[in-house]
């Protein structure tokens, strides 16, 4: 288990707060709003895009430093699969949400006008589904291939861990431009919760926190009973291997 400092929660801080401010500012930028608002659509691809770039990047850029989690539920997991320890889990979790609500505060400063609109890039449940039911399964299913891909690729000592940056970012993209009508896609409650709090839009509460949670155990346990053993049984992982940081390759 890999010890954790300042350096890593200060990482996590700025990566979530980027990550949040270009996912708040894409939103509000290229999804209509009002009664005219488009469900399907180029718009979309754009702002799966912008998710998967910056994605891409941030596990680039703090990897090596705090494995690049960003993500709650991805902290989740890795304290389930004992890749971070309490105590760190902890501290991460709380610099992931107070990230996720500076950076809804950087899109409220910049956009002020155009974020309104969308509070500020806000995730709620649509029309579209049935209600916060289905919208928590929707979060919990993009969660679940999200944190599965990070377990398979990242924590996973045999994973091609060169191309986990980009796997990680894509899984993000496409989740977002599939479910992004659906329920915005958040599968981070860091990412719901600083635009939720920034826009004063709590319509939706529970299914942005169930969802993902659901989702990263399940991934956890899927891969813990599934993928691990089956690697073992194909005789593809060494008798000792060095641990490898959680959610990003050690360079």
């Amino acid at each position: 288990m890999v010890d954790r400092g300042p350096a890593s929660y200060i990482a996590e801080f700025i990566g979530t707060l980027v990550l949040v401010m270009f996912v708040t500012s894409v939103v509000s930028l290229y999804i209509a709003t009002g009664e005219q608002a488009a469900q399907f659509g180029s718009d979309f691809a754009v702002v799966g895009l912008v998710h998967a770039f910056v994605l891409f990047m941030l596990i680039q850029v703090f990897g090596a430093t705090s494995g690049a989690h960003l993500n709650p539920a991805v902290t989740l997991a890795a304290f389930v699969l004992k890749r971070i320890k309490g105590i760190d889990a902890a501290i991460y979790v709380l610099v992931q949400l107070s990230g996720g609500v500076a950076g809804a505060l950087l899109t409220k400063a910049f956009l002020l006008d155009e974020g309104r609109a969308g509070d500020f890039g806000a995730a709620t449940v649509s029309p579209l589904l049935g209600g916060a039911v289905q919208g928590a399964m929707i979060e919990a299913i993009g969660a679940f291939l999200l944190v599965l891909t990070i377990c398979a690729v990242a924590f996973n000592v045999r994973g091609p861990s060169q191309w986990a940056p980009l796997a990680i970012g894509l899984t993000l993209g496409f989740v977002v431009m599939v479910f992004g009508p659906l329920t915005g896609a958040s599968v981070n409650p860091a990412r719901w919760f600083g635009p939720a709090l920034v826009g004063d839009e709590f319509g939706d509460v529970w299914p942005y926190l169930v969802g993902p949670i659901v989702g990263s155990l399940t991934a956890a346990l899927v891969y813990a009973k599934v993928i691990e053993p089956g690697e073992a049984a194909m005789g593809t992982l060494p008798p000792e291997v060095p641990e490898k940081e959680a959610g990003a390759v050690r360079r």
